[in-house]
């Protein structure tokens, strides 16, 4: 046992070591080796992986200029590599001795970094800035919420080795703030675009700061051995001490995160990029209500703000009074329905509709509202706003889903995860109602089995839901089943529109090829015109026919061809008596041709004579009879060729290919952005089209003809809209007769929006700062 008089070598959280203490020293060195040594094998594997991570973006590249980006980027990156890794280094090892040697200076809070940079920071101009910042803090918010536990042990170990003074995730030198800053700063050595940049900040998170739980181990496990509080139980309660001087308690940023993504332990793990938006989403939220906001935690205890069971017990009253509302207007009651600004004005005021609602269950109208229940309410309501600005839904179906602002709301309120998770049965729903509406118009909707579906589910979510979130799962697949029944009936006649038209497109192809065929032959023959008739009508037809039921390796299309050959050879003067004799002789075999492939095209056997009586009399004449004059003007000059009128000509001079219009002067057809996007189009891509008269119509891309490359365009009953050839609809988009509809998700669409939109905000709100 030792004796009570020998000096202890465990320091605990009461006792402070002595700053002037060579013991305080060595130990922050021996944090400082640890973090140089593991930071540097960390960056230089991280560096392994960006040559790869760029060249695979480059050959997926959109167009030409975004791959020559990741290219050049990949060419910096290699230029520049050993002086963003020497930069970056060197500034953790100046954060670390800084920190160490202001140990040994006056006992004021170490200055590893001269910002709060755990805080939200954008006092930035350039979007370019911005977006870069919103990356660092996103970066920054994530690995501190993951990392909670270890951050905690180490900054209280070094808060006891420095002497007592405050450590926490902004100030500490190896925290995945300062080291996010310090790779913020040796970027600044890359002369890149910022889309490679963002692409290396996403690589750093994914290889450096993913591997700080193993470094915060090594660091515990060192001051462990050295005494430095053994028995720490890592317990953390954020509401307990702020995340960094002057910025929100920490305690409001633990519920903004629970209320954008879900309990502990599942935010930000599910899907990495819904992980990193709602970080960003709540950097933003964060940065909107501004450094002092402090309403979740005050000085004073907490604020009694509306619980949740309280904003759904108030919420269910506005939904019930919006379902009724909804009944009066269908029984006539209503006068009007409401207008987009008016539906607008509601989704904006549905905050302040809510207090006074409160008011009236709680007896006083609360002043505001839990910063956790508000960030949730201010996003469904920009979420709803996005859907009545969104021209990816038909205005009839932006106004029927604005009416599921309260039913979301509630929804968002009772299971955090909402906005989280794509999978959530909510979330699911939306958007199948939204893709299942873009399809939608009154004319392919004439039975309104579709509106009526939409609104039947919008109804019954307003009049039952109450708390029970299977409810969205039960109305999707109820809206499934509807869609696979709508899809099934609309694919047997989409099917028989694209079989009739590329039956045309097979006969427009095989009489362009008939066309050819006989042109090149006859060349620059004078052929009197009854042979003339005989091939461009009759024999045309016959060919054509050949063609589409025997194709072009068959032996009677070259039999057929042939034929054209002996026709229009049979022409020649036979003025020797050898020319006589061949002449002669190929007659019966042209006769025998004639008579089996006119029979093919519908000749009666009268017309068949009559022409044959026709060529006797030019043949004769050929041969050198002696014909009446009336016959032989006859063979010269025939007012009328013994051919039936539904035989129509085949063989007309080829059009001339269309010129392809210029957009502008500046820019060729050919290197339109429009041109483009119409090339990228696949089928069951969604388009708009307007007409001269202003008549909407939403088609769907059903089939590419590999013959001619048209575009067939049919609605949601399967029945065709148009088809265009590429130059014609790069045309009709040019003209704004055309638009893609966006395939994205409407949620990933909204929140992408709502970013951007707060983005924005924070940029100009720093501009004039």
């Amino acid at each position: 046992m030792k004796d009570a008089s020998e000096p202890s070598n465990i320091v605990s959280l009461s006792q402070r070591l002595d700053p002037s203490s060579e013991r305080g020293g060595a130990l922050l060195h021996n944090v400082r080796d640890i973090a140089s040594k593991r930071l540097q094998l960390l960056i230089n594997g991280m560096f392994e992986h960006v040559d790869d991570a760029l060249f695979d973006l480059a050959e997926k590249a959109e167009n030409n200029a975004a791959q020559m980006h990741y290219f050049d980027g990949m060419r910096e990156v290699r230029k520049r590599r050993p002086a963003i890794e020497r930069s970056f280094t060197a500034q953790v090892s100046r954060d670390l001795s800084d920190f160490a040697s202001s140990y040994r200076g006056p006992s004021t809070a170490p200055v590893a970094a001269s910002l709060p940079l755990g805080s939200v920071e954008l006092s930035l101009v350039a979007d370019n800035e911005l977006e870069e910042s919103l990356a660092i803090t996103s970066m920054i918010g994530k690995n501190e919420t993951r990392l909670t536990r270890e951050l905690f042990a180490v900054n209280q170990r070094l808060s006891v080795i420095y002497g007592g003074i405050r450590i926490d995730d902004a100030n500490n030198p190896v925290g995945p703030a300062a080291l996010a800053q310090a790779f913020r700063g040796a970027m600044r050595e890359l002369s890149a675009d910022m889309r490679v940049k963002l692409i290396i900040y996403k690589l750093f998170d994914r290889y450096v700061m993913a591997a700080l739980d193993e470094l915060y181990q090594e660091v515990n496990n060192e001051l462990i051995r050295a005494g430095v509080l053994p028995q720490l139980r890592h317990e953390v309660q954020r509401a307990a001490s702020p995340r960094a001087p002057g910025s929100a308690s920490a305690a409001t940023n633990a519920a903004t995160d629970t209320a954008l993504a879900g309990d502990a332990g599942e935010s930000f793990i599910a899907e990495d990029s819904s992980a990193e938006l709602l970080q960003t989403l709540r950097t933003l939220f964060s940065a909107r209500r501004g450094p002092m906001d402090s309403r979740a935690v005050s000085l004073g205890g907490p604020i009694q703000v509306p619980t949740a069971n309280e904003l759904l017990g108030a919420l269910s009253v506005l939904q019930s009074q919006a379902a009724s509302g909804v009944a009066m207007m269908q029984a006539g009651s209503h006068a009007a329905p409401l207008s987009s600004a008016e539906l607008a004005s509601e989704v904006q005021q549905l905050k302040d509709q809510l207090l006074v609602q409160l008011g009236s269950l709680r007896g006083e109208k609360p002043g505001h509202v839990a910063t956790v229940d508000e960030d949730t309410i201010d996003l469904v309501g920009m979420l709803f706003e996005f859907i009545l600005e969104d021209r990816n839904l038909p205005a009839e179906m932006q106004v029927m889903l604005t009416r599921l602002q309260i039913p979301y709301l509630k929804a968002a309120i009772i299971d955090r995860k909402l906005f989280a998770h794509r999978q959530h049965p909510a979330r699911r729903l939306l958007d199948s109602l939204a893709e299942t509406a873009k399809g939608w118009s009154a004319e392919s909707d004439r039975d309104h089995r579709l509106y009526d579906k939409i609104k039947s589910i919008v109804d019954r979510l307003l009049q039952d839901f109450d708390d029970d979130l299977g409810i969205f799962d039960r109305l999707g697949t109820e809206l499934q089943e509807f869609v696979d029944t709508s899809r099934r009936r609309a694919e047997l006649a989409e099917q028989r529109v694209a079989e009739s038209t590329r039956g045309r497109e097979k006969l427009e192809q095989a009489r362009r090829r008939a066309a050819r065929e006989i042109l090149s032959r006859i060349g620059d023959h004078a052929l009197p015109p009854l042979v003339h008739g005989v091939l461009t009508r009759a024999w045309a037809n016959y060919l054509v026919l050949t063609l589409l039921r025997q194709g072009e390796e068959s032996t009677e299309f070259r039999e057929a061809l042939r034929f054209v050959n002996e026709f229009i050879a049979s022409t020649k003067p036979a003025r020797e008596a050898d020319d006589r004799r061949a002449l002669r002789q190929m007659l019966p075999g042209i006769e025998r041709a004639l008579r089996r492939g006119l029979a093919n095209v519908a000749f009666q056997e009268s017309d068949i004579e009559r022409l044959l009586a026709q060529l006797h009399t030019y043949y004769r004449h050929q041969l050198g009879e002696a014909l009446p004059e009336e016959d032989v003007r006859a063979i010269e000059e025939p007012t009328t060729l013994p051919i039936p009128e539904s035989i129509q000509a085949v063989v007309e001079p080829e059009p001339m290919e269309e010129p392809e219009p210029e957009l502008t002067t500046e820019e060729s057809f050919e290197e339109s952005s429009e041109l483009l996007q119409v090339r990228e189009l696949k089928p069951g891509s969604w388009l708009e089209f307007t007409n001269s008269d202003g008549e909407v119509e939403r088609a769907k891309l059903s089939w590419i003809s590999p013959m001619s490359g048209r575009y067939l365009f049919v609605n949601r009953r399967g029945l065709k809209v148009g088809d265009y050839s590429p130059y014609e609809l790069a045309s009709a988009m040019v003209a704004g007769a055309a638009r893609i509809l966006d395939s994205t998700a409407l949620f990933d669409r909204a929140l992408d929006a709502i970013v951007g939109r707060l983005s924005q905000t924070a940029a100009a709100s720093a501009h004039r700062e």
